[in-house]
């Protein structure tokens, strides 16, 4: 049995990421990246938010370790540091997924 004390770093760590991606427009953010990088500027316009908004949900996703930056002369563009996390994704339709086939069942039951 695994002691819960023992890998406490590990599960904040995850946390971390998870908490990152644990916003609407963050999630967004990843799905646009994951076609390749963008200035924050190209950003702003796609999320329509203001700039500081939009830097502030990037730096959230850079500091969990999902995206790196590339300042060239007046932007900063955004990529992927780890495309795995697509992965992240897949999993969550799978319960989205998962959680309506149980409310189709429930409702076909009553």
């Amino acid at each position: 049995m695994t002691d819960y004390n023992q890998n406490k770093k590990l599960y904040e760590a995850r946390a971390k990421v998870i908490k990152a991606m644990a916003h609407p427009t963050r999630l967004f953010i990843v799905d646009e990246l994951s076609r390749g990088e963008k200035c924050v500027q190209q950003l702003v316009e796609m999320i329509n938010a203001d700039t500081s908004t939009v830097s502030k949900h990037l730096s959230v996703l850079k500091n969990a370790g999902i995206l790196d930056d590339d300042k060239r002369g007046q932007q900063v563009y955004y990529k992927l540091q780890t495309p795995c996390v697509l992965n992240f994704f897949a999993c969550v339709e799978s319960v989205i997924k998962g959680e309506k086939n149980k409310h189709i069942k429930l409702i076909e039951n009553l």
